[in-house]
Parts: C-alpha cells; structure tokens; sequence
C-alpha cells in the first residue's frame, strides 16, 4: 500500500480550483464562504455559556473568598501591609505547587477564566512556562550526555 502524504493529496484535490474559491480535502468539494460556514458551524460543538460564566465566577470567587481570609488571619499577627504581601506570596506559592504536581491545570479546566483572573492565573502562567523550559532542558542535556559518551 503506498502512503500519500495529506499535503500532495491536497493539492491534488484542489489544482483545478481558481483563486476566487477556495478547496477543502474533504472530499474535494469547492466551498465558498456560506457552505464552508455551514461545515465549519456544523463541525464545532457549542459551549454551554451560562454554565461556563457560573463556573468561573464560582471558582474565582472561592480563590478570592480564600485570600480574604486568609488576609484576615494574617492581619492578626501582623501590619496591614505585610499580611497583604504575605498574602499573595502565599497565593501565588500554592498555585505554582498545584502547577508542579499537576492538579491546577485540573481544577483550571472546571473552573475557566474564574482560575485566571486572580493572581494565582499568573502563577499559574509563570509556573507552566518554567516547568516546560526545565523539561526541554533536560532533553537538550540528556542528548548532550549520549553525544559525550559516544563520540568523546
């Protein structure tokens, strides 16, 4: 059996089409802007809005409920200003922990946008970034390593 690769198919699908029009592999039909619509409207699932703004207003509430009292409690034993900056330090030390064992990126698929409007949305953001760049690192040193042992 001989494997086609889908960029050849493609073309091949579409080299009789003007530039006025455009092609879809799918089949090889010719699709003007309505009917490509049409497919591109019957292809997408809908989201369920309201449930997804309850959702998020939920969470982003509870994560500032959560941060209010935990402001008040630090408030008890120290100055205005420091238990606000302890406050967030503590916020944004839990969020990028939950980032490294995994669970925010769980809880952010609940809870939306209600998990990126707090501060912890960019811990999170920040916290992502640094474990995707350590990962890539480790695979440019590990195959650094085996070119060592190899050749060196």
């Amino acid at each position: 059996m001989r494997i086609i690769s889908l960029a050849s198919r493609t073309a091949a699908l579409c080299k009789a089409v003007g530039p006025q029009k455009r092609c879809v592999p799918n089949g090889g039909r010719i699709l003007d802007k309505k009917n490509y619509k049409k497919l591109a409207e019957s292809a997408s699932k809908g989201s369920p809005i309201m449930k997804n703004c309850l959702c998020a207003f939920l969470f982003g509430g509870a994560i500032c409920a959560a941060a209010q009292g935990l402001g008040n409690v630090y408030r008890m034993f120290l100055e205005k200003k420091d238990a606000a900056s302890l406050t967030s330090v503590t916020l944004i030390f839990i969020a990028v922990l939950l980032t490294g064992l995994g669970v925010f990126d769980k809880i952010a698929s609940h809870a939306g946008a209600g998990t990126l409007v707090p501060i912890t949305g960019f811990a999170n953001a920040v916290a992502s970034c640094a474990i995707d760049s350590k990962a890539d690192e480790r695979d440019i040193i590990g195959l650094s390593r085996k070119a060592h042992n190899n050749f060196g």
